[in-house]
C-alpha cells in the first residue's frame, strides 16, 4: 500500500505566486539563480539557493548559508508573501506546456516507504548532493521542494484516482498563472480521505525526479527519530513532501551527451569506426535530428549530422539496463571509442537536457566546447519501471522530465522550533 497524508502547507498568496515561485534548485546553477533573483526580493530562489546572498567566494555549504535559507523563508512568511494553512490539506497541481497536460496530487508520503523500497528509485545519488540536501532539511525543518513521484495508472484503482482528481479540478482553482511557457494551476483539497483510501491500494510509487531529495528526506526523518526518545512513528518529520502524477501523463525528454574531444581520433576515422558499431548515414537538411526509435542515435560532428543505427541483434532487450539507449551509447561508443570510462566523474563528458533542443548541441560543438554531440531517443516510463522494479540503477542522466515542478508553491514544515529543541 502507499500511504499519503495531508499537511499544513506553507504556500504563496495567489496574487504573487508567479513572482515567488522559481525553477527547482537542481536545474539551474548558482550564477543562473543569482541572475534570476536579481531585483526579485520575493523569489523563492533565496530560500533554496541561499548562497546567492553571499559573495561568490563564499563556501555554499557553510552553516551560515543554510541559516540564510531559513531566514529567507521566515521573512517571506512574516511579510505575508507566504501563508500557512490552518488545517492539513492536499492539493492538485496541473502543469500544461505546449498542449501537454499532467495533473498530480501534492501530499506527504512516508519516509519508511522509501527506506523499504515501496517508493522505488532508478538513480544513484551523489554523497555530496545528498549531504547538502540533508543539511538543508535538518537546519530548516522544512521540505522546501517536493519529490516528483509517479504511479501506474494502467490498473482499475489508478483509473479511479485519475477520475477523482479530475472531479476536483473542475472546481475554481486556488492559484493559476503562466510563466516560462508553462501554465501552473493548484486546487486545495480539504477532504482527502477518498484519495487516501484509493492510494492505499497502490502497491508502490516511483521516483521520477528528486532522488537526492528523497534520500535526504529519509535521512532527516531517521535523524529526528533517533534524537527523539518519545518517537512513535507518527510525527510529521516521518513524512516527505511529494507531488504524485499518473505515469501515462508524464513526458520524458532525452538527456543528450557532448564529449570535449575525439580521444585522439579525427572525424573521418571516428565515423569509420562507428560504421563497425552500426549503420552510419549522413543526414540531409530537413532530416530530424532526434532519433525516431530506440537503438538509434543522431550525432553532430565536424559541422554535419549523422545517424547511427545499432543492429537489433546487438541489443539485449531482456536486460533492463543493457537495453537502454544510454547504456548502448556508453558501452558501444563512449567507452570503447572515445575513452569515457565513468560518465559520472569523467570531465570530458557533459549532459544537455532535451528541453534545450538539438540547436544547443550544435552551438556547443560549433563554439568549441565539445568535439561531438549525441542526440538520444528518450527513455520510456516502461523502461524506468523495469529498472526500478528490478532494483537496478540507471546510468547517470538517463531521464529529463518536462515540465518541471515549480518550487515555492508548497512547503512542508515537519518540525517546529519548539519541537527541534526539545
Amino acid at each position: 500500500m502507499s500511504a499519503i497524508h495531508p499537511f499544513k502547507a506553507i504556500r504563496p498568496i495567489p496574487t504573487n505566486a508567479a513572482q515567488i515561485s522559481c525553477p527547482p534548485y537542481d536545474v539551474i546553477s548558482t550564477e543562473e539563480a543569482r541572475l534570476l533573483a536579481a531585483d526579485q526580493p520575493e523569489s523563492f530562489l533565496r530560500v533554496i539557493r541561499p548562497e546567492i546572498e553571499f559573495d561568490p567566494t563564499q563556501d555554499p555549504h557553510a552553516e551560515e548559508v543554510y541559516e540564510q535559507g531559513v531566514a529567507a523563508l521566515e521573512k517571506l512568511i512574516q511579510e505575508g508573501c507566504l501563508v500557512e494553512e490552518d488545517e492539513p490539506c492536499m492539493f492538485l497541481y496541473r502543469l500544461v506546456r505546449d498542449g501537454h497536460k499532467q495533473l498530480g496530487l501534492v501530499c506527504t508520503v512516508d519516509a519508511a516507504e522509501y527506506r523499504d523500497g515501496r517508493i522505488r528509485k532508478h538513480e544513484k545519488t551523489r554523497p555530496d548532493k545528498e549531504d547538502d540536501r540533508t543539511r538543508h532539511l535538518l537546519t530548516s525543518s522544512v521540505h522546501a521542494e517536493g519529490v516528483f513521484l509517479a504511479f501506474r495508472d494502467d490498473q482499475p484503482v489508478g483509473e479511479d484516482i485519475v477520475t477523482a482528481m479530475h472531479l476536483v479540478a473542475s472546481d475554481r482553482p486556488l492559484i493559476h498563472f503562466v510563466i516560462d511557457g508553462v501554465t501552473h494551476t493548484l486546487w486545495r483539497i480539504t477532504d482527502s480521505s477518498d484519495l487516501a483510501k484509493l492510494f492505499s491500494e497502490i502497491p508502490e510509487l516511483y521516483i521520477a525526479d528528486g532522488h537526492h531529495r528523497s534520500a535526504a528526506g529519509e535521512r532527516a526523518a531517521s535523524a529526528r527519530a533517533e534524537a527523539n526518545d518519545a518517537h512513535t512513528g507518527q510525527e510529521e518529520y516521518n513524512r516527505i513532501l511529494a507531488a504524485i502524477f499518473p505515469a501515462s501523463q508524464l513526458a520524458i525528454m532525452p538527456y543528450n551527451r557532448i564529449v570535449k574531444d575525439l580521444n585522439g581520433l579525427d572525424a573521418s576515422t571516428l565515423l569509420a569506426r562507428l560504421g563497425k558499431v552500426g549503420e552510419v548515414e549522413a543526414l540531409m537538411d530537413g532530416d530530424p535530428r532526434i532519433p525516431a526509435a530506440s537503438g538509434t542515435f543522431c550525432l553532430y560532428l565536424d559541422g554535419g549530422w549523422h545517424r547511427l543505427t545499432i543492429p537489433e541483434e546487438r541489443i539485449d532487450r531482456n536486460d533492463p539496463i543493457a537495453g537502454l539507449d544510454v547504456s548502448l551509447l556508453q558501452d558501444l561508443v563512449l567507452a570503447p571509442l572515445l575513452g569515457i570510462g565513468d560518465p559520472r566523474t569523467d570531465p570530458r563528458i557533459d549532459f544537455v537536457g532535451g528541453i534545450r533542443g538539438t540547436e544547443e548541441l550544435e552551438r556547443r560543438v560549433d563554439a568549441g566546447d565539445a568535439a561531438i554531440a549525441f542526440s538520444l531517443h528518450p527513455t520510456s516510463m516502461d523502461e524506468l519501471f523495469g529498472v526500478a522494479d528490478a532494483g537496478e540503477i540507471m546510468p547517470p542522466k538517463s531521464t529529463w522530465f518536462e515540465p518541471k515542478l515549480r518550487s515555492g508553491l508548497f512547503v512542508h514544515r515537519f518540525e517546529s522550533a519548539e519541537e527541534t529543541v526539545r
